[in-house]
């Protein structure tokens, strides 16, 4: 009997059990969603575009003179200025030139001075017809073709000082020193493939890109101005992002664009000028150049809330009573990394789901849960930031 009282107890047990296992399952529960109601919003939008970097001057110091390499007075990654000593190239034939040339000067002078004796010896005697004029004229051609034979010697000293001279380097420009690949004792000629070095000036850098045509008429669709000069100076600050993701701390403009599109590749260049403290990037670096976009009356939408078939995005929308019902939306391409901003499918006023659409199903009824759109729409803004 006692059994039997105890099977009981167990089978009233279990039912009880089943019973509230049955009610926590019931699959005709309305479950709540987070449902958020669209406003109107201002956002800014960045595109990114694959730069080269260079900077303002980069200049190859090559010899003009054959000789052997003398004297360097800097090192590679030196920071030097506008004519500061570089290279020393030994060329003894050059001194040799300008004392050759020194003494030819000393000897056409003396041919000269000679010549002028004689037009001054013959002059007076044909003023008093003891000789005749021509011998006045053959002395004064001949005073002019040593006056001749001295300015060529004079031109030829100026030459060999200006060869001489060039066995000494100085910089060009402010910048930085590039690669040295000859040393001390290397033949260096005119005709070398590499040059000596590069100094580059990278006080201001450049940041040169291509936008593709369709680019470039969004691009200036929304620039105001008559030329292509007045629309550049209209245009928002840009910003360059280095190769490791960090930003310039300084911003920069689009000054220049290519004058014509490359039928080869449909895109035209476009170059950003940027500031350079410290001289923190160098020629030849990689970046981005990063263009934003202002677009007032927004709608935007977190990416969280949205599904994709077959390549097309939707959302859940909240109709009559509490249904829900797919939305197709269009998009901008370069959104903001948390959400959408909506070009059609919604309008300001209209109510998604903004969490668990996976779960939902077309007409299905939800018990809305409605969200602080600002609360919402401040947190997606500032992840863009």
């Amino acid at each position: 009997m006692f059994g039997g009282f105890c099977f009981l107890l167990i089978f009233f047990l279990s039912c009880q059990g089943k019973k509230r296992q049955g009610a926590g399952m019931d699959p005709n529960a309305v479950k709540d969603y987070p449902v958020l109601t669209i406003t109107l919003q201002t956002t800014t939008l960045y595109s990114d575009f694959p730069a080269t970097i260079q900077g303002q001057q980069n200049v190859e110091i090559r010899p003009k003179i054959d000789g052997y390499m003398e004297r360097i007075y800097v090192d590679e990654g030196a920071t030097v200025r506008q004519g500061q000593l570089l290279f020393q190239i030994s060329a003894p034939q050059y001194e040799e030139d300008v004392r050759t040339a020194a003494a030819n000067i000393k000897i056409a002078q003396a041919d000269v001075n000679a010549a002028q004796m004689d037009v001054n010896k013959v002059r007076p005697l044909v003023e008093k017809n003891i000789i005749s004029n021509y011998e006045l004229q053959s002395a004064q051609y001949t005073l002019q073709a040593k006056q001749a034979a001295l300015a060529q010697a004079q031109a030829n000293y100026a030459n060999a000082r200006t060869n001489l001279g060039y066995t000494t380097i100085r910089s060009p420009a402010n910048g930085i020193v590039g690669t040295i690949p000859y040393k001390i004792g290397s033949l260096v000629s005119s005709n070398t493939a590499q040059p000596l070095t590069t100094v580059s000036n990278v006080g201001n850098i450049y940041a040169y890109f291509s936008i593709n045509e369709k680019q470039m008429l969004r691009f200036f669709e929304r620039v105001k101005g008559a030329t292509p000069q007045q629309r550049l100076a209209s245009l928002p600050p840009v910003t360059l992002v280095l190769a490791d993701g960090t930003e310039l701390s300084q911003k920069g403009r689009i000054e220049t664009t290519g004058g014509q599109i490359d039928p080869a590749t449909g895109a035209m260049s476009v170059r950003a000028t940027f500031p350079n403290p410290g001289n923190l990037v160098r020629s030849g670096s990689s970046g981005a150049v990063r263009i934003p976009r202002t677009v007032d009356s927004a709608i935007l939408v977190p990416q969280k809330s949205t599904y994709e078939i077959q390549e097309k995005l939707f959302v859940y929308a909240v109709g009559d009573s509490n249904k829900v019902n797919s939305v197709a939306i269009t998009v901008m391409p370069n959104s903001g990394g948390q959400y959408y901003v909506v070009q059609s499918g919604l309008r300001a006023g209209d109510k998604i789901v903004v969490e668990g659409v996976a779960s939902l199903r077309e007409g299905l009824a939800i018990k809305p849960r409605p969200i602080n759109a600002d609360s919402l729409y401040r947190r997606l803004l500032s992840t863009n930031q």
